[in-house]
């Protein structure tokens, strides 16, 4: 099988040593393996910078959506409003989790490459007061948006609404400040920024709303306070967990801390990104949000103007030299998206960039 690194938002190209923590197989009923949950519970309330008085951690078997998923159908009490602010892919998943599980929502729909309005969300929920939940995506990989947490949560408090956020590709990566953004439930996923492998997603919740959810749950394996109840005990899941994820990602936040903690990874990452973006920008490959609103974790880049371009031809020649970028998810407008996280370097940006120049350079002497 070909090796390549992956310039994606997650699953991303993993160190060899935390690949290596999965070569040895754990019980789940042990008492070491339940001690490294409680660890791993422990380690991202520290990563958090919260107080675990306060706030507590749910692992949650699956990707980022079940953990989603998770909190959307097991907070809200029946007959309450979920209010979804989506300009992306994912803030429309939200919003197709609570179509499934029949609760109550209304959408604010923005552009994908526009901010929320902060007068809008106001005037909205203060037309409807059954809404008492705002959710919604931190870095919407859909195109690369970074979403404006602070400010809709000060909203939320000012409110008096929970305040649900999906921080997949963001949390670890770079600095969120949950009590004030003010934010009641965090979700992220061992596969992301903190550069484990897929298998698990994980919520950080205001302790004493997880306590108040109890028996809202429309789900038996998703249901985030009995999941909680049990782990909080001894660290045992609920059902059986996916045990070499789970040693990966204790690795990784290890790997996490000797990097320099959130700091220091996210400074790495934004280097990435300003590499990225001026050196595909050289190109002619014009970036799809402006840079004021950029993330740092995937960036959206438009076709070239030249009529005869080939994503998939590009694709394979710079995955036939070491690298795989990801398609668009636009419908509107033809783009491809490329990743800069996971164990993905200066270098490596570098390496990227020539080998776009040089398929750009190949295509146009061929034309010629």
């Amino acid at each position: 099988m070909n090796t390549y690194k992956l310039l994606t938002p997650g699953p991303l190209t993993t160190s060899d040593s935390v690949k290596e923590e999965m070569l040895v197989d754990h019980c789940t009923w042990d008492d070491e393996y339940k001690s490294i949950t409680r660890e791993i519970c422990s380690e991202l309330l520290d990563i958090a910078e919260v107080d675990s008085q306060e706030y507590t951690v749910v692992l949650m078997q699956g990707s980022g959506t079940f953990g989603v998923e998770s909190v959307l159908t097991s907070i809200p009490k029946e007959g309450e409003k979920v209010f979804v602010l989506s300009n992306g892919a994912y803030g429309e998943r939200m919003v197709e989790i609570l179509e499934h599980a029949k609760i109550p929502y209304h959408v604010y729909y923005e552009e994908y490459n526009h901010q929320f309005e902060p007068v809008t969300v106001e005037r909205i929920i203060d037309e409807d007061p059954a809404i008492q939940y705002i959710a919604m995506v931190h870095n919407e990989t859909t195109t690369g948006m970074l979403n404006d947490i602070k400010s809709i949560g000060s909203i939320a408090n000012d409110c008096n609404v929970t305040f649900i956020v999906d921080a997949m590709s963001s949390f670890g990566g770079m600095k969120i400040n949950i009590e004030e953004c003010h934010i009641d439930f965090l979700i992220s996923s061992s596969n992301k920024c903190i550069q484990g492998v897929p298998g698990f997603s994980f919520i950080i919740a205001d302790k004493q709303k997880l306590i108040d959810s109890e028996g809202n749950a429309r789900s038996l394996s998703l249901d985030l306070f009995d999941q909680w109840k049990q782990m909080s005990v001894d660290g045992k899941w609920r059902f059986t967990s996916p045990t070499h994820a789970v040693l990966a990602f204790r690795k990784a936040i290890e790997e996490l801390r000797k990097e320099g903690g959130v700091v220091q990874r996210s400074n790495r990452y934004q280097h990435n990104n300003l590499l990225l973006v001026k050196g595909l920008n050289k190109l002619g490959f014009k970036s799809y949000i402006e840079y004021k609103d950029q993330g740092p974790i995937i960036t959206t880049f438009y076709y070239p103007e030249d009529k005869q371009f080939n994503f998939k031809e590009m694709y394979d020649y710079i995955k036939e030299r070491g690298y795989v970028i990801y398609p668009g998810k636009l419908t509107d407008v033809p783009t491809f998206r490329v990743g800069n996280i996971g164990e993905i370097y200066p270098e490596d940006i570098e390496n990227i960039c020539h080998i776009f120049a040089s398929f750009m350079e190949e295509k146009e002497h061929v034309k010629n």
